[in-house]
This record gives structure tokens, sequence and C-alpha cells, in this order.
């Protein structure tokens, strides 16, 4: 049975493969001084079948090894090595242990052993042994290195086992061509088309589906800068200035004009001191050649001067300026215009506003900005088991925090809420509810009703009043989902459990708010991270678990798991910061392994 393998380096792997006492570690051995001649730099993966130590007893480090140390790192001015007790069920994870070696000093990892693994492959074979070839269950063997009497394929590169050289030559030919594969994220941005058979949409389908039905809104208003937070541009912001303004200083210090006279080997002449130049003044002459002003952070560099030095490189005395080293022209100086020229594009629509845009339009001198009519969104619960926070919660009854979690991300995407309440479990009163919602939103979201139980009414209200376009997304959580349409609204049926209800609107109701609300290109945020714990999921279903991520010691994110993963759990959402995320591929995820995950501090 073959083990699945995900290279976690940009660089590539190549394993040798071989039955026992076929010669893998003589030949690694002759192999691996020829490559290192060449210049090739290599770091080599073994694969032990048996317990084995690599310091010796007595020494200081076996010592405090086996007294309990779970790593000891032993270095010197030659080498330094990492010993690491790490005792598990199985073999040892081949991604795991790649994730140790140092990349950046390595042009190719070889790994002998781990023969399961779907992972490039030299096979090595000798036709005395009278052992079966590998290549004809392993698709990942790329090249076989056996005797005169060996048969292969003429679709496989054959080398001879005997010729040292020749096996390195294919190895470097390997490395040197090797591409790192395409990122391949957990819902592709491009879905494969629905067929009839299935009864299930993919995540990637159903956004398909539903941002095509998704049209910006047209209308737009002009508000204060301090309102436009959140808000999205509906025309390109024209800066009316340059910004910077004025050429003008970078640091305290001395502006004059530059000299290629000034070096080490021909010391600058003492410059003459003309005045001083704050910020927000200007000096009112030209400098001539060997003067200067003493100038401040901000302010205007005077006419005749290009370039500055800093305050403590040059000694001031009796209105003489010496420079004390060597200067690069220009240097320490803003040009005006230089970030954003006059007339120039300084935000584009559809650009989404947050705090830096902000200050960015008011550097501009500009008091508002044209932006899209802001979305209104009316959210509503149903079920007769729904109780309103506040009030005595009936038996056998939930408190309602669908609407609160649903209205708090859509006010952070910059949207009016119309907050409906709980809708009672009849058709009559959703249907009145629906009704009104359309008339008053651009989107009407729900949160329960949307399963298949005899008192979910959303499915029937919305076939007599609107349309339906899907109901069950193969995701975890948050299968049950409605979306259709009534009126000119659009409507989201959100499931009833918690978690779900979050991890659908950030999945679906996100990218529509931000298309309906004019927002360009947008694009889920995919960061890649290592799991320091096993991830179990279904193939063919995407999973999204909740978890949390920080930056290691290594220098690379790692997430782990909240724990327990029920749909109602809210907990497990505040102990998060992101979401794992699945694909479809996957029933499982090693810890070690690289997987993406969804940061969502901006809207949770």
């Amino acid at each position: 049975m073959s083990i699945p393998f995900s290279n976690p380096l940009n660089i590539p792997v190549l394993g040798f493969c071989a039955y026992s006492g076929t010669g893998k570690t003589t030949l690694l051995k002759q192999l691996i001084p020829e490559l290192n001649r060449r210049g090739v730099r290599l770091a080599v993966i073994k694969h032990a079948h048996h317990n084995f130590d690599v310091d010796i007893p007595g020494k200081d480090s076996y010592e405090m090894r086996k007294a309990g140390a779970k790593q000891m790192l032993v270095a010197s001015h030659v080498r330094w090595a990492l010993m690491t007790e790490d005792a598990v069920e199985g073999d040892p994870q081949l991604p795991h242990l790649l994730a140790q070696i140092e990349a950046d000093k390595v042009d190719i990892v070889l790994v002998e052993g781990f023969k399961k693994l779907e992972l490039p492959k030299i096979e090595l074979h000798r036709a005395a042994h009278g052992k079966p070839l590998i290549h004809t269950h392993d698709d990942n063997i790329v090249a076989i290195a056996c005797c005169d009497e060996t048969e292969t394929p003429a679709e496989l590169t054959r080398l001879d086992l005997n010729n040292v050289g020749q096996i390195a030559d294919f190895v470097i030919e390997y490395q040197t061509n090797w591409q790192a594969p395409d990122i391949e994220l957990p819902i592709p941005a491009e879905a494969t088309p629905v067929s009839d058979e299935q009864k299930f949409l993919s995540v990637a389908q159903g956004l398909e589906q539903l941002m095509a039905m998704v049209k910006p809104l047209t209308d737009s208003e002009q508000v204060a800068i301090d309102d436009a937070a959140n808000r999205v541009l509906a025309s390109d912001a024209i800066s009316p200035v340059n910004v910077p303004q004025q050429t003008n200083s970078a640091m305290d210090g001395y502006a004059f004009a530059y000299s290629q006279d000034n070096s080490p080997e021909h010391p600058a002449a003492p410059l003459t001191l003309m005045g001083e130049v704050l910020a927000g003044h200007e000096y009112p002459g030209t400098l001539a050649a060997g003067e200067a002003v003493r100038i401040m952070t901000g302010a205007t560099v005077p006419q005749g001067a290009d370039t500055v030095e800093a305050r403590e490189l040059v000694v001031e005395q009796d209105g003489q300026v010496q420079l004390q080293g060597p200067v690069i022209a220009g240097q320490h100086v803003r040009l005006a215009g230089e970030d954003i020229a006059k007339d120039a594009l300084a935000l584009a629509k559809g650009h989404r506003i947050h705090a830096a845009e902000q200050g960015l339009l008011a550097s501009l001198g500009l008091a508002t900005a044209e932006v899209v009519k802001q979305p209104t969104i009316a959210v509503f619960s149903t079920g007769d088991e729904v109780s309103q926070p506040g009030e005595p919660l009936k038996a056998n009854c939930i408190y309602d925090s669908n609407r609160y979690t649903i209205k708090s991300m859509a006010q952070k995407l910059g949207c009016h809420v119309i907050d409906l309440g709980i809708i009672e479990d009849s058709e009559e009163a959703l249907t009145t509810a629906l009704s009104k919602a359309s008339v008053d939103a651009d989107i009407v979201i729900s949160s329960g009703g949307v399963s298949v139980g005899n008192a979910d009414y959303i499915k029937t209200v919305l076939a007599k009043i609107g349309e339906i376009n899907f109901w069950r997304i193969n995701m975890r959580p948050g299968r049950p989902l409605a979306f259709g349409k009534v009126n000119e609204s659009l409507f989201f049926g959100l499931p009833g459990n918690p978690v779900a209800v979050m991890v659908s609107f950030l999945q679906f109701v996100q990218p529509a708010i931000r298309k309906l609300a004019g927002e360009i290109n947008f694009t889920p945020q995919y960061l890649p991270a290592i799991t320091d714990t096993m991830l179990r999921s279904r193939t063919g279903r995407t999973e999204f678990v909740r978890g949390q991520y920080h930056l290691s010691n290594d220098g690379r994110l790692h997430v782990a798991s909240t724990g327990a993963q029920g749909s109602g759990m809210l907990n497990s959402m505040v102990k998060a910061n992101c979401l794992i995320v699945i694909g479809e591929a996957e029933d499982s995820v090693m810890p070690g392994q690289q997987v993406y995950i969804q940061p969502f501090a901006e809207l949770l």
C-alpha cells in the first residue's frame, strides 16, 4: 500500500529504494562524495528499521540524554548534532523529518528507505537476488539503477548500478530540472463542473454559483473621511497635490549641494553655515556651492541644496560645518511627489477603506470620499426552541446567539444591519418576514430552519415567493445552506448550529457582501502553516477546523486545533484565531505536515 507524500520544502527530495541487500548504503557512500565534488550541497535522511544510537555511552551528552533530556544538542567549531527522543508508533513521518532540514543550505535531499511513500525514487535492482521490480506497483519510480541482467521498460531511465558517475549525472539533472509544484489551495479558485449525479456541491462549486448571482451596488454617496471606515471607494481617488508637497529632509542634519570631492581620499572642505530651517518654514534664498543650512526633519530643502547629512556625522564650529565622511548624492532627502504625484491615482475604485487608507486620503487634503452605498443586511433567527437573550429561558430552549455573530461580522464589513429578531416556526410568519425584508434589505440572512425537518419552512416559503439555488454543501461544519433570491434581495439560509453559522458566513456570505459593496478582486487569505496536531477529515469533504496559529521558533507559522470541534461549541471559536482548511483530497493530516489556514481576526 502506498502512502501519500507532500514535500514541505522548496528543494527536490529524491529517494533510493531497493530490497534489503541490494546495496543502497554502499551506493550512497560512493555517490555523496561524487556529488560533493561537483558542488552539489546534500542532505541525507536514512530510515532505520531498528533502535539505534549516535552517541557514545559515558560522554556527557549521552548521560544527560539518558537522564531524561528529550533533546540534546552537541556543538563544536566543526559540527553540531541534535539528538531527539521521540518514540512513535510505526514509521517516523518524513515531512516532519524534512522540516528539520536547513533548506537554504542544501540543493537536494536524498532519502534512503521510506519505500512505501509516494515520493520520486530511484530503484536499485540486482537480478541475481531474484526480487521483483518495484516500479511495477510504484508509479513514483523515475529511474532504475540495475545490473546488465535486469530487464527494464523503455519509458524509464536505465542507469548502471556500478557507474556512480552516471547516477550522479542523473541526480544533478533531476535537481536542475526540478520545479516546485503549483500551490494547491484547499478550496480551488476554479470549480469543476457540477455533474447530474452530484448530491452535494463542493465549496468551490457553491461559491461559483453564488457569486455569479451577486451584482455590485451602483449607487454612491459622499461621506466624511471619519465616516469612510470599512466603506468601498465608488470612484478613483486622484491626488490634488504632491505627496510630499515639498522636497524635504528625512532627518535632523545639514543640507548642502553634493560635491564629488567629498570622499575618504579627498575630504570635503568645511561648508559655511548660512542659517537654520525648521519644519513648516523655508530658507529665503538659494544655497551656493560650499554653503549649508542646519535643517530639521520635514523641513523644506532650500533651493541649491540636494543632500542632507545627519547631525551626528557633522562637526559644527565657529560658523563652519565639517562633514566627517563620504556622502551619497541625494541622501536623506524626500523628493516632492515621490510617494504620490499630483494628479496621480492615490486609491483605485473598489478599494476598501481602512485606517491606512483614511490617513492617506486625509494626507491629500481630501475631507470626503465617494463610496458605494452601504449594503443593508436584514437578519433573523427561526425556531420555536430559540429564546431572546435577557428574557427567561423557556423550557427545552436555547438562547439565540447566531443573530449577534452575524450582525457583528456584517457590521465589520461596513453593512447597515436590520435586526428582525426571532421569527416563529410557521409558514405565514416566515412569508411575512421574508417579503418585508426583501424590500428593505440587499441581503436577507436567516439562521436555522434549512435542514430537512418537518418544521423547517424556509425552503417552502422560498419556493413560493423567491427561488432557491442550492441546499447542501460538502463541508463541515455547515452542510445545510440555502441560497437564493426574494424579489431583488439575495437570501442566505445559514445552519442553526452556532459554529456552522460563523464558518458559513466566512466562506459564503463574506465574499458576497464584498462583491455587493463594490470591492474588487477580493480573495480569501490562505497562509501555509505546520500543524502540531493530527487533523482528521473525510475524503470528498472540505473540513474547517478551528485552530490557534503562532510564529514558532523555527521562523514558520505553526497551528494546532482548539480541541473538540462540535458545531455547537462556540468556545472553540473564542479560543481560535483561524480556520484550518482541509481540502477534499485529504482524509487526515499528520503532525509536521503543511496545511493552509484562514486567519479571521478582521471579522471575528
